[in-house]
C-alpha cells in the first residue's frame, strides 16, 4: 500500500549521500597514480582487505579476506595501510560540504551523511542531488552518490542502487514501486539473515513485496523495528535525522592483537594499551565505567570473559587497571592461542557523579588523579602514546607503526560505528 506525496507541492525530502569506495577513493586523492588501478586497503595491522576499489572487486576480492587470499586472486593489485587520521580530514570536508546544502545534517557514518533535502525556488530535488555529488567531487576530490526521496530508508535504497556516482531523485509512486521492485529485501539496512528467512517464508523476498505486505504481519515477523521499515518504504517518515550523536551507553575499545599469540605477557600489554585507549574515550565523553568487560578470542573459535562492576563508577587508570587484571586472568585460558581483546565499559555515569572517600584513600587518589593529568597534557602537546605505560613496551612493532596511532573508532560524533 503506496501513500502518495504530490512532488510538484513538496519542498523537503530526504537525502542520503555515501562516497564511493571512500578508503579508496580517499587514497586516490593523494595519489593519482591509483586511479583506475585493482587497489586493496588493508587494516587488522595488514593482514585484511578492508576496502577494495571497483577493479579489484572485479577480481573476486571480498572485504575482510586475508591478504594472502586477496593476492592470489589478484596479484597485480596494490595494497595500502589505512590511514583513519586522513580520511577523517576528508570526512569532515564532506561534512561541511553537505551542511552548506542542509541545515539539518546526520552524521552517520565515516563515508555516509543523511540530510533534509530542501529545494530553491526553481530548482528539482533531482538537480539538488547532481550539485551536491559534484559538490563533492569538485571540493573533496572523492566520488559520491546521492539519492533523494520521502524517508531516510528510501533514499538510502536510491543512493545504493544509483552506485558508483550516481544523483537521483525517486519521488513519486511510480518512481518508489520501480525502485523496490528490483531490488532483493536483504537491501533494507536492518533485513538480513534470520529476517529475510522469517520474510522468505511468507514470500516476501522483495523490497516492493515488503511494502505490499500487511504492515501486522509485518510486525509479527520483524516486530516494531521491522514495522518502522514498512512504513518508511511506504513512504511515511518513522526514523528522524540525528544532528548529534546520542548518548553512549557503552564504549569499547580494543580488537585484533595484530598477530596470535599465548604469552600472557602479550595479552596484558594488550590490556594496558586498549585500557588507555578507552580512557580517552571516558574522558571525552565525560562518563565514568560502573561496570567492565574483558573479552579474549582465541584462533579455537573459544571466547573467554572476565567481567566485573566497580565499587563506584571509575575513568581513572590505576582504578580500571585494578579490576581489569582478574577479568583478564578470567577470560585467559593458558596454552591457547589469542586473537583479539575487546574492553567495554557499561553502566556509564556521568563523570563526577559519585564520591570516592570510602573506597579511595585521599592520598592514592591525588596521586592517581596527577599523574593521569600529567599523561593527558603530555600526550596532548606530543602526541598521542607518547607517555604510556611500561607494560605495553612489549609491543613495539604496534607503537612504532604511525598507522595504528588512528582508528575508525577516534572519530567522534559519528551516530554509527
Amino acid at each position: 500500500m503506496f501513500s502518495y506525496m504530490n512532488p510538484g507541492v513538496a519542498t523537503m525530502a530526504v537525502g542520503h549521500l555515501d562516497a564511493d569506495c571512500f578508503y579508496v577513493s580517499a587514497e586516490r586523492v593523494r595519489d593519482r597514480f591509483l586511479e583506475g588501478k585493482p587497489v586493496g586497503v588493508l587494516g587488522n595491522q595488514g593482514a585484511c582487505v578492508i576496502a577494495k576499489s571497483y577493479e579489484m572487486k572485479r577480481e573476486g576480492v571480498k572485504t575482510g579476506e586475508p591478504i594472502w587470499d586477496a593476492m592470489a586472486k589478484c596479484p597485480d593489485g596494490i595494497y595500502v595501510k589505512r590511514d583513519f587520521r586522513w580520511y577523517h580530514a576528508l570526512s569532515l570536508m564532506m561534512l561541511e560540504a553537505v551542511r552548506e546544502a542542509s541545515r539539518r545534517v546526520e552524521y552517520y557514518s565515516i563515508d555516509e551523511f543523511y540530510f533534509r533535502a530542501e529545494r530553491g525556488r526553481g530548482e528539482t530535488f533531482a538537480g539538488l542531488a547532481r550539485g551536491l555529488r559534484d559538490r563533492i567531487r569538485d571540493r573533496v576530490g572523492v566520488p559520491a552518490t546521492v539519492g533523494i526521496a520521502r524517508t531516510r530508508t528510501l533514499a538510502k535504497l536510491a543512493a545504493d542502487a544509483s552506485k558508483p556516482a550516481g544523483a537521483r531523485a525517486v519521488l513519486t509512486a511510480a518512481d518508489e514501486e520501480e525502485l523496490l521492485d528490483g531490488l532483493p529485501v536483504t537491501e533494507i539496512a536492518g533485513i538480513a539473515g534470520r529476517r529475510a528467512a522469517r520474510l522468505a517464508a511468507w514470500g516476501i523476498t522483495t523490497c516492493l513485496h515488503l511494502a505490499r505486505a500487511d504492515r501486522a504481519l509485518v510486525r509479527r515477523l520483524l516486530t516494531a523495528s521491522g514495522e518502522a521499515l514498512w512504513w518508511e518504504i511506504n513512504g511515511t517518515p518513522v526514523q528522524p535525522i540525528h544532528e548529534r550523536r546520542p548518548a553512549h551507553k557503552t564504549l569499547s575499545r580494543g580488537g585484533s592483537l595484530g598477530g596470535a599469540t599465548t604469552d600472557p605477557r602479550i595479552l596484558y600489554a594488550w590490556l594496558v594499551r586498549n585500557l588507555e585507549r578507552l580512557i580517552e574515550e571516558l574522558r571525552y565523553h565525560r562518563v565514568a565505567a560502573g561496570r567492565l568487560t574483558v573479552l579474549v578470542a582465541y584462533k579455537n573459535d573459544r571466547t573467554g570473559q572476565g567481567r566485573a562492576t566497580l565499587a563506584v563508577p571509575a575513568d581513572r587508570f590505576d582504578l580500571l587497571l585494578d579490576v581489569a587484571r582478574p577479568c583478564l586472568r578470567r577470560a585467559w585460558a593458558e596454552g591457547e592461542t589469542a586473537t583479539h581483546m575487546p574492553l567495554i565499559a557499561e553502566d556509564l555515569a556521568p563523570r563526577g557523579q559519585a564520591s570516592l572517600p570510602f573506597f579511595d584513600p585521599p592520598g592514592r587518589r591525588g596521586l592517581a588523579e596527577a599523574v593521569d593529568r600529567l599523561k593527558e597534557e603530555v600526550n596532548g602537546r606530543i602526541g598521542r602514546f607518547a607517555l604510556r605505560s611500561g607494560a605495553t613496551l612489549y609491543l613495539p612493532a604496534i607503537y612504532r607503526d604511525s598507522a595504528n596511532d588512528f582508528d575508525i573508532c577516534d572519530i567522534r560524533g559519528k551516530v554509527c560505528f
